[in-house]
């Protein structure tokens, strides 16, 4: 067994064994009281995001390092952390919109990228959003500076050099950035409900 090989194989027992607990948690928070994350298909969730967080990587040589012309919105994901659970949701759901819409780009014929890996990545995408578009309200309003730094990554990359190589790298750089931070957002999520279900279990009185 190749290095690669073994390393996807203890991924691969990583992500399901962390999907198992977190089916258990979902479960629990759910039953406590938890609405936002109450909707069945979450579970399905943390697994999938990981499969994609894998693919974006592997489907291409190593990241490159230069410097994206559009700075990483981290403010937003600071903001989005201190947010109600279904508005997280949203966020979650229009992030990888949003990420998926940039390799629908006219010119992909540039890329050296893994053409298997790369359409798997993309399925897994549009998988997690039509999971989550069962999950979120269709009433929340879609955050608006999410949407234009997206709009300007797009210009600023792909279109402002008609879909060279070196865009789509940056491209692929950015949607790893934010796979990364929609893991800990979707992380710091569970283990808040699970903080609050421990909070209100431990105000119950005794009888």
């Amino acid at each position: 067994m190749t290095s690669s090989q073994s390393t996807q194989t203890l991924l691969t027992r990583d992500f399901s064994s962390w999907t198992s607990m977190l089916v258990l948690t979902l479960t629990l928070l759910c039953s406590a009281g938890t609405p936002g994350l109450c909707c069945d298909w979450l579970q399905h969730y943390g697994h999938l995001s990981n499969v994609s967080l894998t693919l974006v990587q592997t489907m291409g040589n190593q990241l490159t390092d230069e410097e994206s012309p559009v700075s990483f919105p981290y403010r937003l994901y600071e903001r989005i952390m201190n947010d109600k659970e279904d508005n997280q949701l949203v966020f979650i759901r229009d992030s990888l919109e949003l990420m998926a819409k940039l390799y629908r780009h006219d010119n992909r014929s540039s890329v050296t990228w893994d053409a298997n890996k790369m359409e798997r990545f993309l399925m897994i995408i549009h998988r997690q959003i039509h999971g989550l578009n069962l999950c979120v309200s269709t009433q929340i309003t879609r955050n608006t500076r999410l949407r234009r730094y997206y709009r300007r990554l797009e210009k600023k990359t792909l279109y402002s050099t008609g879909g060279s190589p070196a865009s789509w790298e940056l491209i692929r750089k950015e949607s790893k950035l934010h796979l990364d931070q929609l893991n800990q957002l979707w992380g710091f999520m569970v283990e808040s409900a699970s903080a609050s279900r421990g909070r209100s279990k431990a105000n119950r009185p005794q009888h």
